[in-house]
């Protein structure tokens, strides 16, 4: 660990990060910038793309591959793009010798739930329908997005379809009833993430459903029969145990699930790999492990 790159980075996460409670335009706006500025592989030759009429970013595999990621980007549900998150969805699939479609599901507060989920699930169909089997494919996602490409799997159970051959959580928030012990223990470490930025972007993702619905706080839900699942987290973050009780229960539901808690790591550390040596090893070790579910390990 370098303790110096750390020391940097929760420097800048303590003057100050996106705070959800403002208006979703403006912090959209700041968001977008930060994200701007982080730099992105220029061998990465990204493309638009709609697949199952949810249009996103397309990064194609090695040529023999027949294999994707499915990537479900981060932002509380109200931030968050396709392009502004393709340098971690990107490294992912290379890592992971797949092809890559980052999906732009739609946002709250303009369109609340379900339209991420009713996004995610199309998407799913799309690829089956282009030739992909669900074997093939790997299911991908951090923070918000890491919870909802849980309620993924839920939906394609609940769907009658295959579950996929795997699926990546990177700090996911599967918890909107902020039941968490964390929440409180490591609010004083944790400069990325705040409650009450979170319950803003929950009040306006969910606009007066309930937060009981697994298919928005997927903990609460049942996991039998769901795809093998990798769950990657720090151990600073207030979502920490959103991440340790759903391997609990998925553990308990049979489900074949990895945890892996990084001492002394911010939520979504991976985003910034680009100067974090544990973020490029956290990027190696989901891709290594998708690619060894795509290859029916």
């Amino acid at each position: 660990m370098s303790s110096e790159e750390l020391a940097t980075l929760k420097g800048m996460l303590a003057a100050g990060g996106p705070d959800f409670s403002n208006p979703a335009t403006e912090v959209r706006a700041m968001f977008d910038g930060m994200l701007a500025t982080f730099p992105v592989d220029e061998s990465y030759a990204f493309t638009e793309r709609t697949v199952g009429g949810v249009s996103g970013l397309w990064l194609a595999g090695p040529a023999k591959s027949a294999t994707v990621v499915l990537y479900v980007h981060g932002g509380a549900y109200l931030v968050g793009t396709a392009f502004g998150y393709r340098g971690l969805s990107g490294g992912i699939a290379q890592a992971s010798g797949a092809a890559m479609f980052s999906i732009d599901y739609r946002l709250a507060p303009e369109h609340a739930y379900p339209a991420a989920i009713d996004d995610a699930l199309a998407a799913y169909k799309g690829l089956l329908s282009e030739g992909f089997g669900a074997h093939q494919i790997i299911v991908c996602g951090d923070s918000a997005g890491g919870g909802l490409a849980a309620a993924l799997l839920m939906s394609i159970r609940e769907s009658g379809l295959t579950q996929p051959a795997g699926a990546v959580l990177l700090s996911p928030w599967t918890d909107l009833t902020f039941s968490g012990e964390t929440l409180v223990s490591k609010a004083d470490v944790d400069n990325s993430l705040s409650v009450p930025g979170l319950r803003a972007g929950a009040e306006q993702y969910l606009a007066g459903h309930s937060a009981t619905d697994p298919l928005v706080s997927p903990l609460l839900g049942d996991l039998t029969g769901l795809a093998p699942l990798l769950i990657e987290v720090g151990s600073d973050e207030i979502l920490l145990s959103d991440s340790t009780r759903f391997a609990a229960k998925a553990g308990e539901s049979l489900v074949n699930v990895t945890l892996h808690v990084w001492p002394e790591m911010v939520h979504d550390w991976s985003l910034f790999a680009f100067m974090l040596g544990e973020g490029r090893d956290m990027i190696a070790e989901a891709g290594a492990w998708a690619a060894s579910k795509l290859a029916g390990k």
